[in-house]
């Protein structure tokens, strides 16, 4: 190789170094990047009234969810802007049905049949044998439990069959009251046709299928009349106070998974009317994850074999 060539290849090599290494040199500053655009603070707006009314509230982390829902609302209402949309909710002859089809669009759960086994075990094994020796000498025997935010109907459904699974021996010639209730009125809608797929059913025995569910088609089963007749759906809001006031003489209630979406303040209040409506010696069910820790001293701690509960003491024997 020339002395030329090698000169010249050495030199291209020095540029090609120089080159790279320039924009890691303290003088290179990159090109700002423009932030992303935040949320229409009208959707702030919207978050306060959905609070007020329902007691659900979006942090400012997950306000982009309200977007969502408000988005496909706009969409079938072909409105333009976040603005018309709320003038929709506030300024029109049908704002308080449009806020009731924002709530459907927003509360959407995901739920199955028989997610949570050792409440099941509390209450047959434990809470209904005290309730049958307590409830022993009066005329009338009736269990009424309350499912609150019952979803699309796959725990009042769960509580029906498991009852029914008593109901010749235990509960014999006891009336069995479950009433289910939620805010979303396509929840409710859904729960009252009782149609399941396989995701729902992933954790139903094949013997319960067979004993209380009809087939619908290759993919789906249908809850038989015998579970539905136990069960009574109903829309209700739970910061609604006048028709809380009307779920009074309840045994037990269930409320798994709902209050995770409430604030404090509205959490405390819905905790005070379940303690009120609960008969003493009651008892009251959330989700696994949930407590009622720095909300509610009201209540009793019930340690079961595998499950937590909450029980509002009796007037005539205490529990520990």
């Amino acid at each position: 190789m020339s002395r030329q060539r090698l000169t010249t290849e050495r030199g291209h090599m020095a540029d090609a170094r120089q080159m790279t290494a320039a924009p890691c040199s303290s003088s290179f500053r990159p090109a700002p990047s423009a932030a992303a655009p935040g949320p229409d603070p009208i959707y702030r707006q919207i978050r306060d009234l959905v609070y007020k009314v329902s007691g659900i509230y979006k942090p400012e982390e997950k306000i982009y969810l309200l977007a969502d829902g408000c988005a496909r609302r706009m969409n079938q209402l072909k409105l333009r802007t976040a603005r018309d949309y709320w003038d929709c909710l506030t300024a029109t002859p049908f704002r308080d049905a449009e806020l009731r089809e924002l709530l459907n669009e927003i509360t959407i759960g995901e739920t199955c049949l028989f997610r949570s086994l050792p409440q099941l075990d509390a209450l047959r094994k434990v809470i209904l044998p005290e309730f049958i020796s307590d409830k022993a000498r009066q005329i009338t025997k009736r269990l009424r439990i309350w499912s609150a935010g019952c979803s699309t109907g796959e725990e009042p459904y769960t509580l029906a069959m498991s009852l029914l699974e008593d109901s010749a021996a235990l509960l014999k010639d006891w009336k069995i009251e479950i009433l289910a209730t939620d805010l979303n009125d396509r929840s409710i809608e859904a729960a009252k046709t009782g149609i399941y797929g396989d995701y729902a059913l992933r954790f139903t025995t094949d013997s319960f299928k067979r004993k209380y569910f009809s087939p619908v088609d290759q993919r789906r089963l249908q809850v038989r009349p015998e579970v539905k007749n136990l069960v009574a759906f109903s829309r209700l809001n739970l910061q609604d106070d006048s028709r809380m006031l009307f779920m009074k003489g309840m045994d037990i209630i269930f409320c798994c998974n709902v209050l995770i979406y409430f604030d404090a303040t509205s959490k405390t209040k819905v905790i005070n009317h379940f303690f009120s409506n609960l008969n003493f010696g009651g008892y009251f069910f959330l989700g696994a994850s949930e407590s009622l820790m720095n909300l509610s001293d009201q209540f009793h701690l019930v340690h079961f074999p595998s499950a937590i509960g909450y029980w509002k003491p009796s007037l005539s024997i205490g529990k520990l």
